[in-house]
């Protein structure tokens, strides 16, 4: 009976354990309003979801660091008194960046807002959290003001779907035949580097080369959407990143919580997991308007006008996976994938071990690190029918060096 009872309490404590690691603060909880507020209702791609979340969780940053002071500020550092509701400042910081960016969401918002603030008692460190939240706020909206987001640039495209156009070069292609609304990235001002046509890899192989012919073989077996010599497995990789890089948000929130981190310490992890994606956004999308390489849906159709004996075409291949509305090279989703795994190995090591889940496939895969994320992305694309392979990895080179660039001149401690 004894040995039932001590179970049965080891049992319990364990689940309450599990339950107080699972448990979302308030930096945390506003990270899921955001996502919810951009990704969900505002359908805001990638990226520009991840400069506006870079914005949110850059104030939420410097308004929970005013209060704990431990790390270097990003835009602001406002007096406090050390007894301040950190979650206050949090909620009202994150609420107040959303409430510029989705004025239209206000009623959600707002009723967000009163559940985070009705959850902490009424007082002077209430008040003291909210207005420090307040500044905060205003001094990112202040920072980001005309900063380029929301221009008028589009990829160069032809008038219409049956207008000649250069061999090699991108044109809007099935299903939408649409072209990037968010093009504008390009030009936005970064967050954390100076320059990010630094960045800049090498352009496509050559049309004629050997190297493009094994690559677009390569996608054109691989990546259509009746492929014999896809697996399984390969195919549930590339239906699971078709959703972009959501996964490694949600992965986050996990780990924030499995490793018990100080709400200080989720702030700086969620700031510096958009905003070296935004920035590699940036960097990325200025080599797709320089590049403006066509897709593998387009080369493999026209493959008999690529001027490469080695290339054969298939005038009616599809891509397992829908072509996005945006030159190929270099790829998106390995750059900001592979910089939000050297922002997340920052806070949690190389050999974290963490699973990932993906609302496009409805499954979750494991992983031994974030580095073994990022190869699959690269792996992925290829599998997908939308990325030649070159143009995988140099977004991965990417991704690497603007994160680490960029987090080698903030986010320290203040000593």
């Amino acid at each position: 009976m004894k040995r039932a009872m001590l179970a049965f309490c080891m049992a319990v404590i364990a689940a309450l354990a599990i339950s107080e690691a699972a448990r979302a603060d308030t930096v945390t909880d506003w990270n899921v309003n955001a996502v919810s507020a951009l990704v969900g209702t505002a359908a805001q791609s990638p990226t520009v979801s991840t400069v506006h979340l870079s914005m949110v969780h850059g104030a939420v940053f410097d308004a929970v660091n005013s209060i704990d002071g431990r790390y270097e500020p990003y835009v602001v550092d406002v007096r406090a008194r050390d007894w301040y509701s950190r979650d206050a400042a949090a909620a009202t910081a994150a609420y107040k960046v959303l409430l510029a960016l989705v004025p239209a969401q206000a009623p959600t918002l707002g009723a967000q807002y009163e559940a985070s603030m009705g959850a902490i008692p009424a007082g002077p460190a209430r008040d003291g959290g909210a207005r420090v939240g307040a500044i905060a706020a205003a001094a990112m909206l202040q920072d980001r003001d005309g900063d380029g987001r929301y221009g008028t640039y589009r990829f160069p495209a032809p008038a219409s779907s049956s207008d000649p156009w250069p061999v090699g070069q991108w044109r809007p292609v099935l299903p939408a035949f649409g072209n990037d609304p968010g093009a504008w990235v390009k030009d936005v001002r970064p967050f954390l580097v100076e320059d990010p046509k630094r960045f800049a890899r090498s352009a496509p192989h050559p049309l004629t080369s050997r190297a493009y012919a094994r690559e677009l073989a390569e996608v054109k077996a691989v990546g259509a959407l009746d492929s014999t010599v896809r697996t399984a497995d390969q195919t549930d990789q590339a239906r699971f990143w078709a959703e972009g890089p959501q996964p490694f948000t949600r992965a986050a929130r996990v780990l924030a919580a499995e490793r018990r981190l100080r709400d200080v310490d989720t702030a700086r992890m969620f700031a510096m997991l958009y905003m070296t994606a935004a920035d590699t956004a940036i960097a990325t999308w200025n080599g797709k308007a320089k590049y403006t390489f066509w897709r593998p849906i387009t080369a493999i159709r026209g493959a008999a006008d690529d001027g490469n004996a080695m290339t054969e075409p298939d005038a009616g291949w599809l891509p397992l996976i829908n072509t996005p509305a945006y030159p190929e090279h270099p790829s998106g989703l390995s750059s900001l994938g592979a910089a939000m795994a050297v922002s997340l190995e920052r806070v949690f090591g190389h050999r974290a071990r963490f699973t990932m889940n993906s609302t496009t496939s409805g499954t979750t895969r494991d992983y031994r690190g974030f580095a073994q994320a990022v190869d699959e992305i690269v792996d992925a694309r290829v599998f997908s029918g939308i990325h030649f392979r070159k143009a995988d990895e140099d977004g991965a080179q990417i991704g690497v060096e603007v994160a680490r660039e960029g987090l080698a001149r903030h986010f320290e401690r203040d000593f």
